[in-house]
């Protein structure tokens, strides 16, 4: 995981369960005597990023739709800092902080969690989009409810299949746009990855652990289908937003991105690798913005007067 991403060792349960104590109902030993929860429980994922969002990023008010998208913390956290990272490298080696700078989180869920992190660790404002009412409803709700949050997240609603188009005011400039698209290409792959991961861990009875309405797991040509619509999006956009990016899943799919990134002629290409556990994936970053360019944004956008 990155250096500054704060799940890199164990769960502190005792510490988790001090801060929400509904999570006790759902801690249990593993066959090794370590306090754990049963990550197949909806109920309990739910209940475990509850506590993550209260204890590390000051979060009192966290709830999502049932069935909806309960995403891995540490994995989305490892995003932003990577994100944090790829603005860094456009500013001196300085992550820029606070609300002069702006991120587009591309399907920001009902979850919320990217700016959420985002907010907490660098103090970031944030547009978030989604092509789902309900998910945005919840979203504004929970934004609503922590002061942390309130008045630092403009939420969207985007039309598919655009991803980026029409999602930016007149004049509107972005940082970086963070995006992590369903990865499967239908449902029906959706469920066969789910009975292929529980069948390597012995559980037959498991359903997915992170659930995931429809629109949250598959999209049609699956992530590389959703890239491609990214990238084209993204050229009218190319000296508006400074960094555009991309969590893709499948290394398969890699060669496919990279070949929509040439067709796009961006100035600069980063890959990003990333690792949670036994689950790898990358982020790839484009720029249509030159290093003299980079350097006009970063004095405009950051160096104040």
């Amino acid at each position: 995981m990155h250096p500054r991403n704060r799940h890199a060792g164990r769960y502190d349960f005792e510490a988790l369960t001090r801060s929400v104590p509904d999570l006790a109902a759902f801690v249990t030993s593993s066959p090794r005597g370590e306090r754990t929860i049963d990550f197949a429980d909806p109920a309990a994922v739910k209940a475990l990023n509850r506590a993550l969002l209260k204890t590390y990023y000051g979060v009192d008010s966290w709830d999502i739709p049932p069935g909806y998208l309960c995403p891995p913390v540490p994995g989305r956290a490892d995003y932003v800092h990577h994100a944090a990272d790829l603005l860094a490298s456009a500013n001196g080696g300085e992550v820029p902080r606070g609300d002069g700078v702006r991120l587009l989180d591309v399907g920001v869920g009902a979850n919320v969690i990217y700016p959420i992190i985002g907010r907490a660790e660098y103090g970031w404002r944030f547009v978030g989009s989604d092509i789902d009412s309900v998910a945005l409803a919840c979203a504004r709700e929970t934004v609503a409810a922590n002061p942390t949050l309130a008045g630092s997240v403009d939420l969207r609603r985007q039309v598919a299949p655009a991803v980026l188009q029409g999602l930016l005011q007149p004049g509107e400039l972005v940082d970086l746009s963070l995006c992590n698209p369903p990865f499967n290409a239908s449902l029906e792959e959706a469920s066969a990855g789910a009975r292929r991961k529980w069948g390597n861990l012995n559980r037959r009875d498991a359903g997915k652990n992170f659930g995931g309405r429809p629109a949250e797991l598959s999209t049609p040509g699956g992530e590389a289908a959703f890239a491609w619509r990214m990238i084209t999006e993204s050229v009218p956009l190319g000296s508006r937003v400074l960094y555009f990016s991309i969590l893709i899943s499948k290394s398969a799919h890699v060669p496919s991105v990279m070949k929509a990134l040439e067709r796009a002629s961006p100035a600069g290409v980063l890959t990003i690798d990333m690792s949670s556990g036994r689950k790898k994936s990358r982020v790839i970053a484009w720029t249509f913005l030159d290093k003299k360019q980079r350097e006009a944004w970063r004095r405009k956008r950051w160096a104040g007067p």
